[in-house]
């Protein structure tokens, strides 16, 4: 856990890369799943634009949350958190410039790590059919505005060329971006752990790794990842895959029985979900401010 006032998310999380056990970072999609994650005892948490998009918009993740949005949402979520927070600010919403003050406004909001990807805009979700990107030479003068941009925090390098090209060029790409300043790269929608074990070996930056469920790339456990020799981990999808079946499985229930069950195995209990959003911190703060005092004269008076 980290101590808000002496290290940052950033700070925390490049000391955590110098140990080589992989980082794993489940994804969140709005404050209650972030709290979620770190009382699970997860050393990082990843803010998934996909999930996001369903949250906030209702709309699948096809570029249509803005700058200002996703960083609402970051910044929501940090001022919880007390883990990395590691995110998504898809192609950095437009040319170098918009990606500059993209990487301030994010760093601003508390994140640890972003990633910025090279595909065109509007972007879609990279396990997502028809993808473009743009050449690599555009891509490496983003990546050089995000490293300029940031203080502290690290940029991770993302290609999608796996959707259009071979993996030669991924490989080129992503040694580009590394020598352009990327303190980590990713490439999504690898196929398999051949593809993976390429990836893994660039030498000279860390390696990221991304696990969507039903998507392109194989589900492996961590320890299998961590042998291809990547060091972050994400599972970007499965909280809100989850949650949104768990959902759907209550509303039929009422809908059917015109009745909900108290004992359903799905729910929380009242008290266990005021438990996790932090009622009992609120309470015992309340207590020290005398605020029930304080109510107790208004009525006297």
């Amino acid at each position: 856990m980290r101590n808000t006032q002496q290290q940052s998310g950033a700070q925390v999380l490049r000391e955590r890369l110098k140990n080589p056990e992989i980082i794993m970072a489940p994804g969140c999609y709005d404050c209650l799943s972030a709290r979620l994650i770190e009382q699970a005892g997860f050393e990082a948490a990843f803010m998934t634009g996909f999930g996001a998009s369903g949250s906030i918009l209702g709309q699948p993740d096809y570029g249509l949350m803005t700058m200002n949005e996703m960083a609402s949402v970051c910044a929501n979520m940090n001022s919880i958190l007390n883990i990395p927070l590691l995110g998504d600010i898809d192609t950095g919403y437009g040319n170098p410039l918009n990606v500059y003050r993209t990487v301030r406004e994010f760093e601003r909001a508390g994140m640890a790590a972003v990633h910025l990807e090279d595909q065109v805009f509007p972007k879609r979700c990279g396990h997502m059919e028809k993808k473009a990107v743009i050449s690599m030479e555009e891509h490496v003068e983003k990546i050089r505005a995000a490293v300029e941009a940031r203080d502290d925090m690290l940029i991770i390098a993302r290609t999608d060329c796996r959707a259009t090209h071979n993996m030669d060029e991924v490989v080129r790409r992503l040694e580009a971006y590394r020598d352009a300043g990327a303190d980590i790269i990713y490439a999504d929608a690898l196929r398999n752990a051949d593809e993976m074990r390429i990836v893994g070996s660039i030498p000279g930056v860390y390696k990221f790794a991304n696990q969507v469920e039903f998507g392109k790339t194989p589900v492996m456990s961590a320890d299998e990842i961590q042998a291809l020799g990547f060091s972050v981990v994400i599972y970007p999808v499965g909280t809100v895959f989850t949650a949104a079946r768990a959902m759907r499985s209550m509303l039929a229930e009422l809908k059917a029985n015109r009745k909900t069950k108290e004992d359903t195995g799905i729910m929380t209990t009242f008290s266990e979900y005021n438990a996790i959003v932090g009622m009992d911190a609120l309470t015992a703060m309340e207590a020290s401010y005398r605020v029930d005092e304080y109510k107790e004269n208004m009525k006297q008076n």
